[in-house]
């Protein structure tokens, strides 16, 4: 017999009093360690081995800037802003992750599904407030003062800046609307940062996190299909955009631009052949070829002496200004307006970066703080919206580059932002005759390694046939219905799924294996014996009210026997047998003897006389649960069946005492309860 131990109990009203006794004091030692933990950098630049580290961390950060500089030209295209706010995003980030993350690895900045979901926001409050999405005029910059751009696009928006009731046109409006989405979805993260809430993630499992990706780049791959082919559709919003802008473009095939379309053939087939190169020998070249910035020179300077625009009506990018726009505090009129859109974008921002750096910190050997990781991906949003930035998260395209070309540190991302820094103060004039659709050949190629899931669905279904359905569920409403859907639909159809497993989980009636002490399923393995007049019985899930009824279905059908049914046959049966005695009759309603009824009270033959419930699987037990196994106990009593159970956790043992399950003081539990399946056979075998 074993004996539990006796746990003290803990005042947790005490407890909590102390802790906040204790975070509530300042001292300059404790106010030092709250700047360590919230700036990390503080911990591990002084540390910094320049000898060792300098060398890998400037490699690995002028390439990754050399790929920004591009993705962040061509991601501008999803978010539905001027690159130039791209820029910035990817500028303000790295400097920001490099004071608070803890990642040594990963790459924060500009993400094509973040930028997918900031751009559906932008289009639809634009759609609201009146402007024309299909307008390509490229208005001036200027100095980012909100006035009204005197072009085509002239619909305007009234704004209270400062007290000011001020016309804001369409690129001041969208921009307006991006960064109170980003200050939302920072606000969002700290808050979570703030109130422990981390395990928020726990719910996206990698099925939904893949499914969603890849939902999420067929919709980019649509929406960047326009522009491949030089064709000029409406941009298609809500719900089943993707259909949509499908029809609109085999509708519109016939008005294609020829020279986007050749400039597109030629810039994936050169795209994808340098892509599939790098691939094959990454461990001969000791950085990736940066064939997304000599593309994009090409391009440009044969767009611009070539005079596309002019000559062929072929869309560019226009004026891209130097310099910084002076900052501004996002309006709080339009955060109200996208407070509810901004949840998902948190949540997704957050899960990608999380998940990214504990792959890479396992695989150096090193740990994060996943709630410091949520307070640094918050503020990478929080501050650069007052900089006309929008949401960032980490990449895992980026983040394979930092680590194969020698990333040590986040001083990586230093260099990477003084590189954007460099475009930004005196190259970005130079793009402005680079054409639409190579930015759009570059967001296309990109998505390779999404699309690619596509072929690890056989496989995936080999391993687990549930996470596959998940998988497919969750990309099909990304792509066919929206993106925030998608990722609900995900999570929702997840649990869903797991709460069906645990209501119809597997259910065994058990045998012993020959000459040892220990028993398995019947039906799944061979050679093993029955145990003469007793029924093992396993249940391979929790016992909860969702799954009660299927518990009993199934134990009377493995059993062959429904106590509640035998009993009635019983009582129906004495029930005849007193009516004939109270007639004088003799005979009984079979014509037998009353000395011969006794074989026929049970119509059924019962072969058990004993059931042990194999409760190894079940984890827990609510109040349905205890209730049920009393119900049973009672049941089978009433049949002269006796009911053991075996294998109990003492979870499980608590909320059987609690429930009255063993009686008032306990006396018979060791008679109906053991610690092994062999243990309560045994006994039964004893038992008369």
């Amino acid at each position: 017999l074993m004996e539990r131990k006796t746990h003290v109990k803990i005042n947790r009203k005490e407890v909590m009093l102390a802790k906040l006794r204790k975070s509530c004091s300042c001292t300059p030692q404790k106010l030092k360690n709250f700047l360590m933990d919230f700036f990390p950098v503080l911990r591990w630049l002084p540390k910094y081995r320049c000898k060792e580290y300098i060398w890998g961390d400037v490699m690995s950060g002028l390439v990754i800037g050399i790929i920004l500089v591009p993705q962040a030209i061509a991601y501008s295209l999803l978010a539905g802003l001027k690159p130039i706010y791209s820029l910035y995003t990817s500028f303000f980030a790295n400097i920001i992750y490099f004071l608070m993350g803890t990642s040594r690895h990963v790459s924060v900045g500009i993400f094509s599904l973040i930028s997918l979901m900031v751009g559906q926001v932008v289009d639809r409050e634009l759609l609201l407030a009146g402007f024309d999405l299909n307008d390509d005029a490229t208005p001036p910059l200027g100095d980012g003062s909100l006035q009204n751009d005197n072009l085509p696009n002239t619909t305007a928006f009234n704004l209270t800046i400062a007290g000011i009731n001020a016309e804001c046109g369409k690129e001041c409006y969208a921009i307006g609307i991006a960064t109170a989405l980003t200050f939302m979805a920072g606000v969002y993260q700290v808050l979570m940062g703030i109130f422990r809430l981390g395990f928020v993630s726990m719910y996206l499992s990698e099925s939904v996190l893949d499914g969603f990706a890849t939902g999420a780049s067929l919709t980019i791959l649509t929406a960047q299909v326009k522009y491949l082919i030089g064709i000029k559709i409406p941009r298609s919003q809500g719900h089943g955009m993707l259909v949509i802008t499908w029809i609109n473009i085999f509708r519109n095939i016939s008005q294609a631009n020829l020279c986007d379309v050749i400039t597109s053939a030629i810039c994936i087939v050169v795209l994808v052949t340098a892509k599939e190169l790098g691939d094959r020998y990454k461990h001969q070249l000791k950085f990736p070829l940066p064939t997304e910035l000599v593309v994009i020179v090409v391009a440009t300077l044969v767009s611009h002496y070539g005079k596309l625009n002019e000559v062929y009506a072929s869309s560019v990018s226009g004026a891209i200004p130097t310099g910084f726009i002076p900052p501004k505090v996002p309006e709080f009129n339009l955060m109200l307006r996208v407070a509810l859109d901004a949840l998902p974008l948190a949540i997704v921002s957050f899960v990608f970066t999380v998940s990214l750096s504990e792959m890479f910190a396992k695989k150096y050997a090193y740990t994060i703080r996943a709630n410091q990781e949520m307070f640094a991906v918050g503020f990478c949003n929080i501050i650069p919206s007052f900089f006309h930035s929008f949401a960032t998260s980490a990449a895992l395209a980026k983040t394979l580059v930092k680590t194969s070309t020698g990333c040590q540190t986040q001083i990586s991302g230093v260099i990477s932002a003084m590189v954007v820094l460099l475009v930004l103060l005196f190259l970005a004039p130079l793009f402005y005759s680079l054409q639409k659709c190579v930015l759009a050949c570059i967001i296309i190629v990109s998505l390779r390694g999404a699309l690619r899931k596509f072929r690890d669905v056989p496989a995936r279904y080999q391993v687990n046939k549930v996470d596959t359905l998940v998988w497919v569920v969750t990309m099909s409403a990304s792509a066919l219905v929206s993106t925030e859907i998608g990722l609900l639909v995900g999570i929702v159809f997840s649990m869903l799924c797991i709460i069906v497993r645990t209501q119809r989980p597997r259910t065994a009636l058990l045998g012993q294996i020959q000459d040892t002490s220990f028993y398995e399923d019947d039906l799944e393995y061979e050679n093993l014996s029955t145990v003469p007049k007793v029924k093992i019985f396993r249940f391979e899930a929790p016992l909860y009210y969702a799954n009660r009824n299927y518990f009993l279905k199934s134990l009377y059908r493995l059993t062959n026997l429904d106590p509640n049914l035998e009993a009635a046959r019983r009582k129906k049966y004495e029930k005849k047998e007193k009516q004939h005695l109270k007639k004088g009759n003799h005979r009984t309603a079979n014509g037998l003897g009353i000395g011969e009824t006794t074989l026929q009270l049970v119509p059924k033959q019962i072969d058990f006389q004993a059931l042990v419930v194999d409760c190894s699987s079940i984890s827990f037990l609510d109040t349905t649960g205890v209730n049920t196994l009393k119900e049973i106990l009672k049941d089978y009593k009433n049949l002269n069946i006796s009911v053991l159970l075996a294998c109990c956790n003492p979870s499980v043992i608590d909320s059987l005492k609690t429930g009255g399950y063993f009686g008032k003081d306990f006396g018979c539990m060791q008679e109906m309860l053991f610690y092994s399946i062999h243990n309560a056979v045994l006994f039964a075998k004893d038992q008369k």
